[in-house]
C-alpha cells in the first residue's frame, strides 16, 4: 500500500491527579482517559527516499497565532514518523496532510493524536506489520497520550501519562466542548502548577473510587459529580475567565463541568443530545467561549479509513 489514512480521536481526562514535581522535571499523573469522536486525520504517501514532509488543513474556526500547527520538524506527527524510521531502520520516507479538527493547544492532545496517526499511517504504508503494542514504546517515548490515542476507548494512565491500561466501563457519554480564541501552554499550566504549590504540600495522585464505580456502573450523573483536575486552578490562574465559561455550563445543567487537561478548552458532561444542545445554546449565547462542539465518548484510537 503507497497511501494510507488514519483517523484518530481527541482524548479528555475524566479525571487528573497531578503529583511534585520529579528531579527530571515531570510530574506524576494519575488519570482516566476517554477518547471522544472529535478527529483528525492524516494520509500517509510513502516517499522512496528518506525524507518526511508535512502539509496541515485546519477546519476550525478559530485563527490565532497559537492555533498554528508548525510545518517543518516540530510537528509532532514527523517526530513520530522519525522516530519510527530509526526503530525500524526503515529507508523510505513519507509525505504526511493533516486534517485539523481537534483544537490546537485546547487540552485535547491534538498533537499527540497526530503523532498516534502517523505511526498507524507509516507503519501501514512501509509495510513493517507491526501492532499497536510494538508501537507503544515508540509512542511514550513522544509524549504523554501518545501512547493511549493509539488505542482509545477508556484507560487509566499513570507515570507521565504514558502508561496506560483499559478500565471496566460502560455506556456512552455525551459531552459538550466550550473552545478558546487563546490556546494554553501546557509547558505554562505545569509551571504555575508548581508555583501555587510553592507554599503547601503537593499529595502523590490518585484516582477517585466513585468515578471508577460511575464508569463501571455507567451512572453518567456520578460521574459529573466526580470529574476532577488537579490542573485547574493553574488554568484559572493564567486565564481568569475560563471560570465564566464554566459557570454558565454548570448553570445550564450540566451533570459536571472541568477544564480539560491543561485547557484552555472547558467541558461538560450531559445528560443525552438534546441536553447536549440546550448547553451548547447557552454557552454560545453568552460569548464566553470561541466555539461549542459536541461529542459522544468512548471511541475507539487511530485506525485505518478506506
Amino acid at each position: 500500500m503507497t497511501t494510507a489514512t488514519v483517523r484518530v480521536p481527541a482524548k479528555i481526562n475524566l479525571c487528573l491527579g497531578v503529583g511534585p514535581v520529579r528531579p527530571d522535571g515531570f510530574h506524576p499523573l494519575a488519570t482516566v482517559y476517554q477518547a471522544v469522536d472529535l478527529h483528525d486525520e492524516v494520509r500517509a504517501t510513502v516517499r522512496d527516499d528518506a525524507m518526511v514532509t508535512i502539509t496541515v488543513h485546519s477546519e476550525l474556526d478559530v485563527r490565532t497565532e497559537e492555533s498554528v500547527v508548525p510545518e517543518d520538524e516540530q510537528n509532532l506527527a514527523v517526530r513520530a514518523a522519525r522516530a519510527l524510521q530509526r526503530a525500524t531502520g526503515v529507508t523510505y520516507g513519507v509525505d504526511l496532510a493533516i486534517r485539523k479538527a481537534i483544537p490546537v493547544a485546547g487540552g485535547m492532545a491534538g498533537g499527540s493524536a497526530d503523532a498516534a496517526a502517523a505511526l498507524v499511517a507509516c507503519n501501514e504504508v512501509w509495510g513493517l506489520g507491526l501492532s499497536k503494542h510494538d508501537l507503544e514504546p515508540i509512542a511514550a517515548s513522544l509524549g504523554s497520550d501518545v501512547p493511549f490515542l493509539l488505542h482509545g476507548g477508556n484507560a487509566v494512565g499513570g507515570g507521565r501519562g504514558e502508561t496506560v491500561s483499559p478500565v471496566l466501563a460502560r455506556g456512552s457519554y455525551h459531552w459538550v466542548f466550550a473552545t478558546s480564541a487563546r490556546g494554553l501552554s501546557t509547558a505554562a499550566v505545569y509551571a504555575e502548577f508548581d508555583r501555587l504549590a510553592l507554599d503547601g504540600d503537593v499529595a502523590e495522585p490518585r484516582i477517585p473510587d466513585d468515578l471508577l464505580a460511575a464508569l463501571r456502573s455507567g451512572d453518567a450523573r456520578r460521574l459529573g459529580e466526580n470529574l476532577s483536575n488537579d490542573l485547574t486552578a493553574a488554568a484559572l490562574s493564567l486565564r481568569p475567565e475560563l471560570a465564566d465559561t464554566l459557570a454558565v455550563g454548570t448553570e445550564a445543567g450540566a451533570l459536571g463541568a472541568i477544564v480539560s487537561g491543561s485547557g484552555p478548552t472547558c467541558l461538560f458532561l450531559v445528560d443525552h443530545e438534546q441536553h447536549g444542545l440546550d448547553v451548547a445554546f447557552a454557552l454560545s449565547s453568552t460569548g464566553t467561549c470561541a466555539d461549542v462542539i459536541t461529542s459522544t465518548g468512548p471511541v475507539p484510537g487511530a485506525h485505518l479509513v478506506s
